[in-house]
């Protein structure tokens, strides 16, 4: 008879804010290791997109800048992982989010969750996106041929993040 590989203890996180890409075979791996109750993994991986795909269109996007404040942004995705874990049977989480400047096609945001089951996983993922979007002490700057422009909330972000009963004016302006 073999004896089960050990788990590690539950609700393993961690969150980081970088300017370096990620390795998301590594970081599923990472988050994954050592853990023999993992039954599901869900990621999500956001990347710079060219909303036009190379035509020349007044205000497509070149290149896009992320800032945040370090420290308040670190802690805010805490507490929203906190969340994640009093709603979701999860045993681990994993954020990265990147600022500075970033090109077409670069990765910006990877969220990725393990839990015993699928429904939990997948849930579970949504979720911190939907925060991580609306919620999130984020300011993203756009380069177009016209110039850079702030880009600002919007009401589709928050009607996601309110369909887990959270009330955000982020685009009302509320």
């Amino acid at each position: 008879m073999t004896t089960p590989p050990p788990s590690r203890p539950l609700r393993l996180s961690s969150v980081s804010i970088q300017t370096e890409d990620f390795d998301l075979s590594a970081e599923v791996a990472a988050l994954r290791s050592g853990d023999a109750g993992v039954g599901a993994i869900a990621t999500f991986v956001g990347t710079v997109r060219d909303r036009h795909a190379g035509q020349p269109v007044a205000g497509a996007i070149s290149a896009m800048e992320l800032e945040h404040y370090p420290g308040m942004t670190e802690r805010s995705i805490e507490a929203m992982i906190d969340d994640a874990f009093r709603r979701f049977d999860l045993r681990g989480v994993r954020v990265i989010h990147r600022v500075g400047p970033l090109q077409i096609a670069d990765q910006i945001v990877l969220v990725a969750v393990t839990s015993m089951h699928r429904g939990e996983a997948f849930q579970a993922c949504e979720f911190l996106m939907d925060y991580l979007k609306s919620e999130a002490p984020f300011w993203k700057k756009e380069t177009t041929p016209e110039g850079a422009r702030w880009v600002d909330a919007r009401v589709s972000d928050d009607a996601a993040l309110h369909r887990w009963g959270i009330v955000s004016g982020n685009a009302t302006g509320a």
